[in-house]
């Protein structure tokens, strides 16, 4: 019999968002934003799965995911070039960042974040498939919502006094404005000069007519699979609250501005969705 715990599949969320980075390399044009077929690799989509409503019919979503994806990444190699040794991603779902980046990311400890079933299914597939998981690689299983991420994450040797990178995508739609409030308050317990990089969402009435109805099934299909989306924000509220709270060199990233960044002279009409927006801060 033994006493092996059953890994659980994760959430969907955590799945389909690495299936369209994947499929991004799969399907369309290069200049690829960014190549991840690592979480392809660890789920082993049935058969058909490119045919599934959701991948195949949420090309500017996919935009959007993959845009977000490089964004974070562009700041962490920046930053750990630029000396910095700690990289926390707060919601790390199927991030492949370690598994992509061995030789910068050897440099740096990194602390993944999320819920235990994400993180054990995560850990057992990247051993099955023969990646190596490194001592400076860190899982830290956590529920947002009832537990302290950041008690957790100084039980893993984190170390207060040394500078660090944060990204958070994927994770403020499903936390209460408490919670969201009280993590930026933790995050300004980072060592001097940290970089923070979270992704924050707009309410449905501000997103461009084209992608409403789109939400609007996100919307519904989230609150169904028990795993609503709680929290949008004015980017000029989070603004607010990082003022508020301490944090200086405020910049915020709209669609916009990822869409100058990434997507200019693309001719595949390849163009992230609106609704999502960055707060880029330092300590």
């Amino acid at each position: 019999m033994g006493n092996s715990r059953k890994i659980v599949e994760p959430e969907n969320t955590a799945l389909r968002t690495a299936l369209w980075r994947a499929l991004h390399v799969l399907i369309d044009d290069k200049p690829y934003i960014i190549e991840d077929k690592v979480g392809y690799d660890l789920i082993e989509p049935e058969k058909d799965w490119q045919e599934r409503p959701d991948m195949k019919y949420t090309k500017r979503l996919r935009a959007s995911i993959v845009a977000r994806a490089r964004f974070v990444e562009d700041i962490a190699k920046e930053q750990i070039v630029n000396g910095i040794q700690q990289y926390i991603l707060l919601g790390a779902g199927f991030d492949s960042f370690a598994q992509r980046n061995t030789e910068i990311s050897s440099q740096v400890d990194i602390y993944e974040i999320d819920q235990a079933d994400t993180l054990a299914w995560k850990k057992e597939k990247l051993i099955k498939k023969g990646y190596n998981i490194t001592n400076n690689l860190h899982f830290i299983p956590v529920d947002f919502e009832t537990s302290s991420w950041w008690i957790e994450l100084l039980n893993k040797g984190f170390d207060i006094d040394k500078k660090a990178i944060v990204s958070c995508t994927g994770v403020t739609l499903y936390l209460t404005k408490e919670t969201i409030t009280d993590t930026l308050k933790k995050m300004t317990s980072l060592a001097s000069g940290s970089t923070i990089a979270i992704a924050f969402y707009l309410p449905l009435e501000q997103l461009d007519e084209e992608d409403q109805p789109m939400q609007e099934i996100a919307i519904k299909g989230a609150a169904a699979s028990g795993t609503p989306f709680v929290s949008f924000f004015q980017v000029q509220e989070i603004v607010k609250l990082a003022k508020e709270i301490g944090f200086k060199e405020i910049q915020t990233i709209s669609t916009k501005d990822m869409t100058e960044k990434y997507f200019k002279n693309r001719t595949d009409n390849f163009v992230p969705a609106s609704g999502e927006f960055f707060l880029v801060a330092k300590t």
